[in-house]
């Protein structure tokens, strides 16, 4: 299958693209720098370009670009965060009119944060709709749009609410696993806060599932089994590193006065099922923290 991908060389795309050319799909990256190679195409945002040689005899888009929603939400960054994720789909969703190119397949990332940035022991399922209305809920909607827009260009169109994602090499680990090796491991804020997350492994496996299994549509929680709380979460890691746990927990208003109003994605969370991703037969294999937690520490 051919295979575009957008945000390739993030810590996702880099992985999935290695485990897309082990199946034998052939995969395309779109990138920012012009280079020779045969497998990269060139696109500009700001100028609305796309290599169009890069839609030629297309099967399936993965749009994983976006920027960091970890760094600081200045509002200059807010608009960042938007056309980071919403600009570019639209401006794949022009090349593919453009050229006339019908997809069997248009999967795209969006955030467990759909339903909101809030604390409650409600079990989220994925037609429950948004929430709480903040900024990462109208961001995912918006996301999701985009995505959706391309229901009359592909088959199929999937969106996979993203968790924390944990791997050895990126995103949040390696910073959570430095606090618990300098023996400062502690939970945050009320420390009840509950923490969805996914292995990278059971992530990327699930972006190949949505490739090839052509009963997957529409939206999707990706989320691991088990959601401690923070508390445990923070815990779970000292211990399996055979680290000191601090008692104390680090106060909501220092990460408020650190983080300013991105600190809502460290201090609230709920939790999110996976059974409707289960129900199609994928099978994770990353089930708990402590799991994660013992194969990212080899």
């Amino acid at each position: 299958m051919n295979i575009l991908i957008t945000g390739g060389t993030g810590l996702i795309g880099k992985s999935l693209v290695r485990k897309l050319k082990d199946r034998n799909h052939n995969v395309r990256l779109l990138t920012r720098q012009k280079t020779d190679k045969s497998e990269e195409f060139y696109w500009n945002i700001t100028e609305k370009f796309i290599d169009p040689k890069a839609f030629e005899n297309l099967d399936c888009i993965i749009h994983l670009a976006g920027a960091n929603i970890s760094q600081k939400w200045t509002e200059d960054y807010k608009k960042e965060l938007f056309s980071s994720r919403i600009d570019t789909a639209n401006l794949l969703k022009e090349y593919c009119v453009k050229h006339n190119v019908h997809l069997k397949s248009f999967i795209s990332a969006s955030g467990i944060n759909y339903y909101g940035t809030f604390t409650s022991d409600k079990l989220l399922k994925e037609n429950d709709g948004i929430i709480q209305n903040d900024f990462l809920a109208k961001l995912c909607e918006d996301w999701e749009e985009a995505a959706d827009n391309f229901s009359d260009l592909a088959d199929r169109v999937v969106c996979l609410r993203t968790a924390m994602v944990l791997a050895k090499n990126g995103g949040a680990f390696p910073m959570l696993k430095k606090t618990v090796d300098f023996n400062i491991g502690s939970a945050v804020g009320s420390g009840k806060q509950w923490m969805n997350w996914i292995h990278i492994d059971d992530l990327i496996n699930m972006y190949i599932f949505a490739v090839e299994n052509s009963d997957m549509n529409e939206k999707f929680n990706a989320v691991a089994d088990s959601a401690p709380n923070n508390k445990q979460f923070m815990k779970s890691l000292a211990t399996i590193s055979s680290k000191f746990f601090l008692p104390i927990n680090v106060p909501a208003f220092i990460i408020r006065t650190v983080f300013g109003e991105m600190s809502s994605i460290i201090l609230e969370g709920t939790r999110a099922s996976n059974e409707k991703i289960k129900s199609l037969g994928f099978d994770f294999k990353f089930s708990t923290p402590e799991a994660a937690f013992m194969d990212l520490r080899k």
